[in-house]
């Protein structure tokens, strides 16, 4: 009655010339279905995902290390998306990094004319106002007042780019397998002595949580808070992971800042490029006004 086509593995049906209209027809709505169903249920079994395997803290942080961005430079363009308090700025820029040392930032509008300029090292941010024609040089306080929380250089560098903190102890992780993520949990996560500059002796993160993509071990979602109920929060989101320079990064990042006023920013890069050697022009015009 049946016969398999070895090529296409399709099921041709053969009807006898006696075959009345009746017969036909309880084939064509019985029998026929059936068989559809029968191959459907086997596709719908294949993509079915079992169960992540359990593992432990060393291996998923060694995983999340082997994985990271590797990089010396690093620049992007990037679209972003501000909004506090329900009042939304959209705007555009560029951003370069040199590994450990540098991140500088160019702030532009939708017409595309500059309106802020960053620089920002282990030990000083410098800030130009192209509109008020104004500039800043501060510490790393001048962003923590500005989002009421506590991050230093390489914390900021590690968010913007979604790999863990470089200088941070890193010997107190639990794991946890979150849904189809695997999850890492440490407590008062300090930053090793000798990278701890004289007036961040205090720097300590109260609660950290990382979920790692359980088939790339790259970072999907951080989450550092305090220790009290309605303490401070700070989240970050990454997707929309591509290969650059043969390494997963993501093109898509979400922060959201809770303290005392809500803080949503998105972000979104194009045109990376890493590891090509780039300037970081500064300078301050004689006209523009320092702000203190």
């Amino acid at each position: 009655m049946q016969e398999r086509d070895q090529n296409n593995w399709s099921v041709k049906l053969k009807i006898k010339p006696y075959m009345n209209k009746g017969r036909f027809h309880i084939i064509y709505l019985v029998i026929i279905p059936l068989l559809l169903g029968l191959f459907s249920c086997k596709t719908t079994r294949k993509i079915i995902k079992a169960p992540i395997k359990e593992e432990g803290a060393d291996y998923l942080f060694g995983q999340l290390k082997k994985n990271e961005m590797k990089f010396e430079w690093l620049s992007a363009r990037f679209t972003a998306t501000y909004i506090e308090d329900k009042k939304k700025i959209s705007f555009r820029g560029q951003m370069r990094i040199k590994r450990d040392s540098i991140i500088w930032i160019s702030i532009s509008p939708a017409l595309g004319i500059e309106m802020v300029r960053l620089i920002i090292t282990n030990d000083s941010i410098k800030f130009l106002d192209r509109i008020k024609a104004t500039y800043q040089i501060s510490d790393f306080n001048y962003i923590n007042r500005f989002i009421n929380s506590v991050l230093d250089f390489d914390m900021l560098q590690a968010f913007l780019i979604g790999n863990d903190f470089t200088f941070f102890e890193n010997g107190k992780f639990k794991a946890s397998i979150d849904g189809m993520e695997y999850r890492l949990l440490t407590v008062g996560r300090r930053k090793l002595k000798k990278y701890v500059k004289s007036n961040r002796e205090d720097l300590k993160i109260p609660i950290q949580n990382i979920w790692l993509n359980y088939e790339n071990f790259k970072i999907t979602k951080v989450m550092i808070k305090e220790v009290k109920q309605d303490g401070r929060k700070l989240q970050a989101f990454y997707s929309d992971f591509n290969r650059i320079d043969n390494q997963l990064f993501p093109h898509h990042l979400d922060f959201q800042i809770a303290s005392e006023n809500k803080i949503d920013i998105g972000i979104d890069y194009s045109k990376i490029i890493v590891d090509k050697p780039m300037t970081f022009p500064f300078k301050i015009p004689e006209r523009y006004t320092e702000v203190q």
